[in-house]
């Protein structure tokens, strides 16, 4: 009996991260969609969602956890400074360079190439550490540094499937991504992780209203689904999967959220042929396998070469 309830729990765990992961993917194609055919900016867009996100999720951690635990992070000096850098550097940043690649190229190699992400941590911890790269870690960034070429080119040298504004967005995503992982990760050890997520889009929003206003859109493309597109990249493209992906934590191991979490650039392709009729030739398809085949050997490696490096 007891056997059977753990099974339960993880397909229930199972089950959160890929429906966070394929919510994740979507939202990335809805934005296509909003920047494409509803007059939408990248930026407008990504301000609002910094700011309402962050404000829900504030509001959620304040119903759940508390005024004192929400309002602790002003109790420590330093844990403001990294907060605001987080905010700028790390949420903003991400966001942004996120968005603006869908903007420029497709919501399927925007996903992509920010899945590109842990190559550029390892090459971080490898520089930091002065430690020499394991095979794994090699294969990694063959796989990496031939899926990227592979989505690019289609496999041929004489056309380009992918603008490099979109490449260079894309490639600035994964490094913003991966400092971003970096950073949170000291803020994540001493305060709730929805609380972190909470003040790095809020002060995030905040920064970028400097830089666009919030309440100046033009609304004349804007129809009910453009409202409840936006809506839907909100909720269901930030708070819920955000939730959800947490809340599997409960119930399986952090490596198989990991492995799982290739749902999304999955999804992001999948939807993105199906909804918007994107070109996808077959050898970007052979690219996009060789990333995501990166994501799980990175993730798959032993305890013993996590330690190592």
């Amino acid at each position: 009996m007891r056997k059977c309830g753990r099974k339960v729990q993880k397909f229930k765990g199972y089950l959160l991260v890929i429906l966070a992961s394929s919510l994740w993917g979507v939202s990335g194609t809805v934005a296509q969609k909003l920047f494409a055919e509803d007059g939408v900016t990248v930026e407008w867009l990504v301000c609002v969602r910094l700011l309402l996100s962050g404000v829900l999720f504030l509001f959620y951690a304040f119903v759940k956890l508390g005024r004192q635990q929400v309002l602790e992070v002003f109790q420590h000096k330093s844990s403001i400074i990294h907060m605001i850098i987080f905010g700028i550097v790390g949420m903003l940043g991400v966001q942004y360079t996120f968005y603006a690649a869908i903007n420029e190229g497709n919501a399927a190699v925007a996903t992509l190439l920010q899945y590109t992400a842990p190559i550029f941590i390892m090459i971080y911890y490898l520089i930091i550490l002065k430690l020499p790269p394991m095979i794994v870690e090699i294969i990694a960034v063959v796989l990496a540094l031939g899926g990227t070429f592979l989505i690019l080119t289609n496999g041929s040298l004489d056309t380009v499937s992918v603008s490099m504004t979109a490449f260079w967005w894309g490639i600035s995503s994964a490094l913003a991504l991966a400092y971003y992982l970096l950073h949170s990760g000291h803020l994540v050890r001493q305060f709730p992780s929805v609380i972190v997520m909470g003040y790095g889009m809020l002060i995030g929003g905040i920064v970028f209203c400097f830089f666009q206003n919030p309440f100046s859109v033009d609304t004349g493309r804007w129809t009910i689904s453009t409202v409840g597109s936006i809506a839907f990249v909100i909720i269901f493209g930030t708070i819920l999967p955000f939730l959800m992906y947490s809340e599997s934590l409960r119930f399986i191991t952090a490596k198989e959220t990991s492995l799982l979490g290739c749902t999304e650039p999955l999804a992001a392709i999948i939807v993105s042929i199906v909804w918007l009729h994107t070109s996808f030739g077959v050898f970007q398809a052979l690219g996009s396998l060789c990333i995501i085949v990166m994501v799980l050997l990175l993730s798959l490696r032993t305890k013993g070469e996590k330690a190592k490096a």
